[in-house]
């Protein structure tokens, strides 16, 4: 029973997946054709679309899914023979859990790759004909220093331009100063820096400014480029990996790391709205057409599915704007139906089926 049922919910999952995939991206791509002058460029363009698609509307498939394998079982007259065979409703509900856990954990670990940014490197090669493009005129601040990079390039791991000014007590000490840096063993090195410090006291009889040449200068201990472009250039589609250091490092620097949190917790907490979607639509559907309207049957469910997923989607942007907390937008709500479907598993849990469910 378990092998049948997750055959054919796997069937549903993958056709229901190409299709919305296919029409997703090939929609995109008549939007963008004229933008794209190369098949190479084409190509890797349609592959993060595909990518960008698939993280999307992987969580929608497998409700979608479940939905059309109820269907059929019920047209069939499968579902009412194999509650014949003394099988309850938690018994044939647990293929869809499964198989739906199985393959969101996969989702999640696909998130500690570059496909969870996929839909950025596909809007840099339409906009430049580059995946990754260098982030410009960066300032940020770290362990009392103010820090500028012309350029960063975080694929190449090496920046042009850089300014450090060093201040105590808030006044300027000194100000170093480079044409290009690289990122290697957890440290930035400054190579051919000058640096210019001010004497300690200001007179006019006093030593003037102090300047001085410097040789592979390491600085920024941890600040991965990566987390640079990411993280102050407000983005927030972080692999796990990025999304971690990004937290330890900046959380010991008492910056704010609501976005980060907000990327962490849509990445593992929100796919639980999946399987927890399938039990409390399963458990709605009766196991006969006589007792169903299966047209209207799928007309709702699909209706609430896109609903739910259209209300989470819009709490996590809510989040990833800092307009409300990303425990609030994400966490709770997922949370909330997390437990409705664990409370209607129990009521059901060894139950056998009537006539009428």
């Amino acid at each position: 029973m378990f092998r049948y049922i997750a055959y054919h919910y796997l069937k549903y999952i993958a056709v229901i997946l190409f299709a919305l995939v296919f029409f997703m991206v090939g929609f995109d791509y008549m939007e963008s054709a004229d933008k794209l002058q190369s098949a190479n460029l084409i190509v890797i363009y349609l592959t993060y679309k595909t990518f960008f698609a698939v993280d999307m509307l992987l969580p929608l498939s497998l409700v979608f899914a479940m939905i059309a394998t109820k269907i059929f079982l019920i047209r069939s007259n499968a579902l009412v023979a194999i509650y014949a065979l003394g099988y309850n409703k938690t018994d044939v509900i647990k293929p869809f859990v499964g198989v739906a856990v199985v393959i969101m954990t996969l989702y999640i670990a696909l998130h500690a790759t570059s496909f969870a940014r996929a839909d950025e490197y596909a809007n840099n090669i339409r906009r430049s004909a580059q995946y990754l493009q260098p982030t410009s005129n960066l300032f940020f601040t770290f362990k009392d220093r103010y820090v500028y990079f012309g350029k960063l390039y975080p694929l190449q791991e090496r920046a042009e331009d850089i300014r450090i000014f060093t201040h105590e007590n808030g006044q300027l000490q000194q100000v170093l100063s480079a044409e290009g840096a690289y990122y290697t063993d957890e440290h930035w090195h400054l190579s051919h820096a000058v640096s210019l410090r001010k004497p300690e006291t200001l007179s006019l009889e006093g030593e003037g400014i102090t300047v001085t040449q410097l040789q592979d200068l390491m600085m920024l201990e941890g600040f991965r480029p990566k987390i640079l472009d990411q993280v102050y250039e407000g983005k927030v589609n972080y692999t796990i990996l990025d999304a971690i250091d990004a937290l330890l490092l900046l959380g010991s620097e008492n910056l704010n790391i609501d976005k980060i949190k907000s990327a962490l917790y849509r990445i593992f907490i929100t796919p639980l709205f999946v399987p927890s979607l399938i039990i409390l639509i399963f458990f709605f559907v009766p196991i006969s057409p006589r007792f169903l309207n299966i047209t209207l049957f799928s007309f709702i469910a699909i209706l609430a599915t896109m609903m739910t997923w259209s209300f989470l989607f819009m709490l996590t942007e809510l989040s990833n704007n800092k307009t409300i907390p990303s425990e609030v937008g994400i966490v709770m709500p997922v949370l909330a139906l997390f437990a409705a479907a664990l409370i209607l598993w129990y009521r059901n849990h060894g139950h056998g089926v009537d006539a009428h469910s």
